[in-house]
């Protein structure tokens, strides 16, 4: 286990009802920018709790935050931020509202051009204090310091941090999953799984804790996917379950001392900025790819996850392999995913542009970089 610094200062108000208690996290006084996206939280109810919760406080609205938030909507905000002299941004939400929420707190605190965060690599050293009310259990943005922000213009994708995104808390209401639509459903059970493996499944050595723990909650994924993905409704403490998983999924926990891997969430940002694939979508097409072509180098941390999270323990060595592979593609399929560029009309132009980009600027991805541009071509072609 390598040497590590750990800090998560986020404070979790977990269940029923806690959405109530938002004022008493936040300053009296503050002028408060509230973010959503594109209205669901005013059919499904949350809107009114946000705003009998804050009725004492000055709020300013700003809605239209769109999937995979753009740098340009953004901008928007970050000057209604300045103009307004806000204190304090509530995101409510889930993940793109999140991650846009967090660019915003750290432009509004900023005298240049936001994008130089990405762009130009611009340390964030200061951002105003936000809270988050998550809606939408995917990317643990609400317990993590972490965002993704897109430019559609020039066709960009690009992941940002720093120690002062941290939101100072986060609501976790169960009860406010009950109207999420299937897809949303599915994709976040893939993005929960993914970054659980992208932690986990990777070439180094065996981490006693943490590796138990991400494969915990791995099975506590394939457990709940039926119940959360069936016509049927689904309990309270299902829901709970599920979203405390996709907390714990990359709050920091799993991936304390291990060497991580995240080629596939990097391939799969490009395909985004390129096609507009929805996030979840492009990691159920692409990680069974990384799984297989870079099977060689996760050899032993394959068999391990074959036998403890998917209980494969018969066969040689490569068939057990194999079927772990198959296993992880049937949970993306039977979440409600397709695993194929081309289940969504795309092909081998898309595989090879993709890694002319990561070609072009001339760095590898995935842990010690052993994913070349030419195994992002390999693997993407794979999965035409």
């Amino acid at each position: 286990m390598r040497k590590f610094e750990f800090q998560n200062p986020v404070k979790l108000l977990f269940g029923e009802g806690q959405i109530s208690k938002v004022s008493s996290e936040i300053d009296s006084k503050a002028r408060i920018l509230l973010t959503y996206g594109g209205g669901s939280i005013k059919r499904n109810g949350v809107y009114n709790q946000v705003k009998e919760a804050l009725r004492d406080y000055k709020v300013i609205e700003f809605g239209g935050i769109e999937a995979n938030p753009d740098y340009s909507t953004t901008k928007k905000a970050i000057d209604l931020c300045k103009n307004e002299k806000i204190d304090f941004v509530l995101a409510v939400g889930g993940g793109s509202v999140s991650d846009a929420t967090k660019f915003i707190a750290a432009g509004a605190c900023y005298e240049g051009d936001s994008w130089d965060f990405v762009s130009k690599k611009v340390t964030i050293t200061k951002a105003l204090p936000l809270g988050v009310i998550m809606t939408m259990p995917a990317t643990s943005s609400e317990m993590n310091n972490g965002g993704v922000i897109s430019r559609r213009e020039t066709k960009e994708k690009w992941p940002f941090s720093s120690p002062v995104l941290f939101p100072k808390f986060a609501v976790l209401d169960p009860t406010t999953l009950r109207t999420l639509p299937k897809r949303q459903i599915a994709n976040g059970l893939v993005d929960i799984y993914v970054h659980l493996v992208e932690q986990y499944l990777t070439t180094t050595d065996h981490y006693m804790a943490t590796d138990r723990l991400a494969e915990g909650l791995l099975q506590n994924l394939i457990e709940l996917s039926p119940k959360l993905t069936s016509d049927s409704k689904t309990s309270y403490e299902d829901l709970a379950n599920y979203m405390l998983t996709a907390t714990l999924g990359l709050n920091g926990w799993t991936g304390m001392g291990a060497l991580q891997d995240w080629a596939t969430h990097m391939m799969g940002h490009e395909v985004t900025a390129i096609a507009g694939l929805d996030h979840g979508q492009t990691l159920a097409i692409i990680y069974p790819g990384t799984m297989d072509i870079m099977r060689d180098a996760k050899h032993d941390k394959l068999l391990q996850y074959a036998a403890r999270v998917w209980n494969i323990t018969e066969g040689s060595e490569e068939e057990r392999i194999n079927q772990a592979i198959e296993k992880t593609e049937q949970y993306f399929i039977n979440a409600g995913c397709k695993v194929r560029l081309s289940d969504y009309g795309l092909g081998k132009e898309i595989a090879n542009e993709v890694a002319d980009r990561f070609k072009s600027r001339g760095y590898n991805i995935g842990e010690n970089g052993i994913v070349t541009a030419e195994k992002v071509r390999e693997i993407l072609l794979s999965r035409v």
